[in-house]
């Protein structure tokens, strides 16, 4: 039976991890204990062999391991110098972390606009956005351009304007890692790419963890060095300020295991979005991959008539449907950033999609039968 009178005999997880964890268990377990058996905590092989394996996955020349991925940004500004007078022009609908680390470096965060299909920086508002802050007397130092719920932003657009306004590119891959741009992987785009695995996003380990992308070599041996406090030819030599950015290596124990399946997880990923956009497109806005993309599909996030998305959520909650809103406030709304300048142009989408966006079950095992109860009660909820 399904519909609304279904009733699932268990409470249907937002993303369920229990199920990745059944299908790994031995190898995660084994790959543990082999960490505890050698005891290199701090920066054991694994941490190396992870690095290796992300390289090969994307194509990336350099992969720097990091505890989470608001290191993994800020290590990037700390390597290329981003200081105080330097603006970085980046989304406003997008998670804090992103303009958290700008602020770190006594940089001034500028909020650009998104588009509404895609929830990615619109390419118009960035550059509005550069003359803006050149007229403020700040220097433009880069974009960092998010690549929001797994799909890459239309990098085509973006990169031609950075270089014709001297600025480079930092892609924040926190939830896009295993996509690809028209025949470009995500971790080679931009001068650096910082990814999160944190245990939510598409591959993610078993605490706080993250990465560097890059194909500069001088670029990923100053990252190397601020990742372990500035350390220079041993951990007792301090060349530069910097951070203890290490990740542990349990944790890449367990990401090597995870990046085995990596793939065929995110084939599932797709499946589950093309259910949703195929059966829901009549209801609801549902999300638009930009022709010569893939998405991992961090969040399955569609859009519902502004004024209706609580009584739709509580309409699924009551289904036994759990939902998630990302995000309810821009950052340029937001009490810690709203004093820091947007582009020029009021960020009229930003505001508008943040009251509209809603989150759906969104997991590599999501049965069938289960996202069928979760569309018709979408369905119900919205005719």
């Amino acid at each position: 039976m399904t519909g609304m009178g279904r009733v699932t005999a268990k409470p249907i997880p937002f993303i369920d991890l229990a199920a990745q964890r059944r299908r790994l268990a031995s190898r995660v377990d084994a790959a543990i204990a082999r960490v505890l058996d050698h005891g290199q905590y701090i920066l054991g092989p694994e941490v190396g062999l992870l690095e290796a394996d992300l390289a090969r996955f994307c194509g990336a020349k350099q992969v720097i391991t990091c505890a989470n991925g608001t290191d993994a940004l800020a290590l990037i500004l700390m390597a290329t110098g981003v200081k105080a007078g330097d603006a970085v022009l980046l989304p406003s609908f997008t998670f804090a972390a992103t303009a958290e680390a700008v602020a770190w470096m006594g940089a001034t965060p500028i909020f650009v606009d998104v588009l509404a299909d895609t929830f990615n920086m619109d390419s118009q508002s960035l550059e509005q956005g550069i003359v803006w802050a050149r007229q403020q007397g700040l220097r433009p130092a880069c974009a960092i351009v998010v690549d929001l719920f797994g799909q890459p932003a239309d990098y085509d657009l973006i990169e031609p304007i950075c270089a014709a306004h001297g600025m480079w590119v930092l892609a924040d891959a926190a939830q896009s890692f295993g996509a690809s741009y028209r025949r470009r992987k995500v971790g080679t785009i931009g001068r650096a790419t910082a990814t999160s695995f944190f245990p939510a996003k598409p591959l993610g380990c078993y605490g706080d963890g993250g990465a560097v992308f890059t194909d500069d070599a001088e670029l990923a041996h100053v990252i190397r060095s601020l990742r372990v406090h500035g350390q220079g030819r041993d951990k007792y030599e301090n060349v530069r300020v910097g951070m203890n950015g290490r990740l542990d290596t349990i944790q890449a124990a367990v990401l090597i295991e995870k990046l085995k399946i990596f793939t065929d997880e995110i084939a599932r990923r797709e499946a589950v979005a093309q259910r949703y956009g195929a059966a829901l497109g009549n209801f609801a806005i549902v999300p638009r991959v930009i022709d010569g993309a893939s998405s991992v599909w961090a969040q399955y996030t569609i859009r519902v008539p502004a004024g209706r998305r609580d009584a739709t959520a509580a309409a699924l909650k009551a289904a036994g449907i759990p939902t998630a809103i990302h995000y309810a406030r821009p950052l340029h709304r937001q009490t810690a950033y709203r004093e820091f300048p947007t582009a020029p142009e009021k960020l009229t989408v930003s505001e508008a999609i943040a009251g509209e966006v809603l989150s759906l079950p969104m997991h590599p095992y999501l049965e069938a039968g289960v996202q069928e109860h979760i569309i018709n009660a979408l369905q119900h909820a919205l005719v």
